[in-house]
């Protein structure tokens, strides 16, 4: 692993395929001209529309994703995470999948969201992914990148729950991918403190890109795409506008947090 830099990417998706890809390369190409190497897209960044329009056009979004996420880690020879894409499956509904690619243009990693954001909010909004999105089976796994450390991805409320980042630092992450959605109202409250939370008690790295501001309807996101180190630092934030969070990863600062505070070495009640 080298020192590098990264970038959480902000944006504001809405139900139009081409415009959404079309703001995604403006705002790639905005953190490559500032040196960026690893590059993070958020949740829903191709579509982020109505239920049954997303699943209308789940086989279009899927494969437009993948050729965009291929054709710009080729293009721009850089590493790139698609947070999170609509994939069909045999049953009518579609998979949450976050997808890495490599500058070869060859997927290394995919993953299927786990858990579903089934949620009541007390501002009103319900959310029931489970309606149209298949909840994945597997554990993530760590990829092992030679040049950008070990990498372990995870999908926005999959940040709730540690036990699963837990399994990601036990086989070996130092940067964890947290591509959200995250709504408006929980935000506010939760998003930073998760996001650091994370980071604390696995001593890991957090890329976390994210979308924000009004999509369709009354479906509003908090923003505040964010690179966190392991000692819990914000070290860039987009705030609630599209943007680019760009933080150097470091090893040694890594390692050096990983020396004074070994609490992955205390465990005591290890699974």
């Amino acid at each position: 692993m080298k020192s590098y830099l990264a970038a959480a990417i902000s944006m504001t998706s809405v139900p139009d395929l081409a415009k959404n890809l079309l703001q995604a390369e403006e705002l790639i190409d905005l953190a490559i001209r500032q040196g960026a190497e690893l590059i993070t897209l958020p949740e829903n960044f191709p579509f982020l529309g109505g239920e049954e329009e997303k699943i209308s056009q789940a086989e279009a979004i899927a494969t437009a994703s993948e050729k965009f996420l291929k054709t710009i880690a080729q293009k721009y020879q850089i590493t790139i995470l698609g947070g999170g894409y609509p994939v069909p499956t045999t049953d009518g509904k579609v998979y949450n999948v976050a997808s890495l690619i490599e500058p070869n243009g060859i997927e290394v990693a995919r993953y299927e969201k786990v858990h579903l954001f089934d949620v009541n909010l007390p501002d009103g909004n319900t959310y029931q992914e489970s309606n149209t999105v298949k909840a994945g089976t597997q554990l993530p796994s760590v990829y092992e990148s030679q040049d950008y450390g070990n990498l372990g991805i995870s999908v926005c409320y999959d940040v709730r729950f540690p036990e699963l980042y837990r399994h990601l630092s036990n086989t070996g992450a130092e940067v964890l991918f947290i591509p959200a959605a995250f709504t408006a109202y929980t935000g506010k409250d939760h998003w930073q403190v998760l996001l650091k939370a994370r980071a604390i008690e696995n001593t890991c790295y957090i890329i976390a890109p994210a979308q924000t501001g009004n999509h369709y309807g009354r479906r509003q996101t908090h923003g505040h795409a964010m690179i966190v180190d392991p000692w819990g630092l914000i070290l860039a934030d987009t705030g609630d506008k599209p943007g680019v969070a760009i933080a150097e990863i470091d090893p040694i600062r890594l390692e050096q947090v990983r020396r004074q505070m070994p609490s992955l070495q205390h465990r005591v009640f290890v699974s």
